[in-house]
């Protein structure tokens, strides 16, 4: 019998990359999310446009048995959108509903794996105050101090799933997501990530111009391209470790280096201007040791390139709009 999958958050850059990876699998797919994907036509057998809020569209989607759950959706973004502190009712209200209503409406349906994703935003602000050394160990986690609402929720979700597991039998599976990013991203808005932003300023940048930048850009992060987040998310959910787990890479960069990197790529070099901006933790790195220990795998791809990819890919959408 054919296997099925749902995947919520399907409309999203992560979301609808799964998807394609799940059909490719011979799945059959069911797709949610409050919009279809922005930048592909869907690849999903059947694709509801519904809010997850709402417990009546929850039932309506969650209608059967599963073999496979993909908890994606989520009120995210990148620094422009997390750390203002404007949206962080929205963040925790929206993302908790979710969750609370999916993993229970999962528990009464009998579905055993689910996948959650969490972000490396829940770990303490205070591990990850040296921008050369943060501590990422999934077992730094507590004292709790994320730097954002939006971290909170994500620990507190992470949580809520584990206990379920313990209280129900259910087999969900928890992963720490750090900075993903690759084609038929968010690429302009306020809601895209670093390296999206970076391709997006060099591909509109006149040669030998200037290029913007957040803060003194010696803040480090490490950055994980699309293809090996959608493979640790299945080797984990198929797994027998519920985690939580990392899932990124250990190539960790500042943002100076990750801009010089795609104004070569780009054969566009350009002048940086540091400006203020929310800028989240100072140091944060993806510590690969559990992944590595306990699914004898561990991200590998040069950042370079997944880079050449992502920036090919955002200087054809520039383009477009011109």
């Amino acid at each position: 019998m054919q296997k099925q999958a749902l995947v919520l958050g399907a409309g999203g850059f992560i979301g609808s990359h799964l998807v394609k990876r799940l059909k490719a699998e011979g799945f059959w797919v069911r797709g949610v999310d409050l919009k279809f994907p922005e930048f592909a036509e869907t690849e999903a057998d059947d694709f509801v446009i519904g809010d997850l809020r709402e417990q009546s569209i929850c039932r309506e989607v969650i209608d059967r048995r599963f073999d496979e759950v993909y908890q994606l959706a989520a009120d995210m973004g990148g620094a422009g959108y997390i750390f203002t502190g404007q949206h962080d009712a929205d963040i925790m209200h929206n993302s908790a509903t979710i969750n609370l209503n999916v993993v229970d409406l999962c528990h009464k349906r009998n579905i055993k794996r689910v996948f959650y994703s969490s972000s490396a935003c829940m770990y303490p602000a205070y591990n990850q105050e040296d921008p050369d050394n943060p501590n990422c160990a999934e077992d730094s986690a507590y004292p709790a101090a994320p730097d954002s609402e939006y971290g909170w929720e994500k620990l507190f979700s992470e949580r809520l799933y584990l206990a379920y597991n313990r209280n129900f039998g259910m087999q969900c599976r928890v992963a720490r997501f750090h900075n993903i990013f690759g084609p038929e991203g968010t690429w302009t808005g306020g809601k895209e990530k670093a390296p999206a932003a970076i391709c997006r300023k060099v591909a509109s940048a006149a040669q030998g111009g200037e290029i913007e930048i957040w803060g003194d850009g010696t803040q480090t992060r490490s950055f994980l391209f699309i293809d090996e987040c959608v493979e640790g998310i299945l080797r984990l959910t198929r797994s027998d470790f519920e985690g939580p787990v990392n899932i990124g890479s250990d190539e960790m960069v500042s943002i100076n280096q990750l801009v010089d990197m795609v104004t070569e790529i780009a054969g566009k070099p350009l002048r940086k201007r540091h400006i203020d901006g929310p800028l989240g933790v100072r140091g944060r790195n993806s510590d690969n040791r559990l992944i590595e220990e306990k699914l004898g795998w561990r991200p590998n791809q040069p950042l370079s390139e997944g880079l050449k990819q992502t920036y090919a890919w955002i200087e054809r959408q520039v383009r477009g709009n011109r």
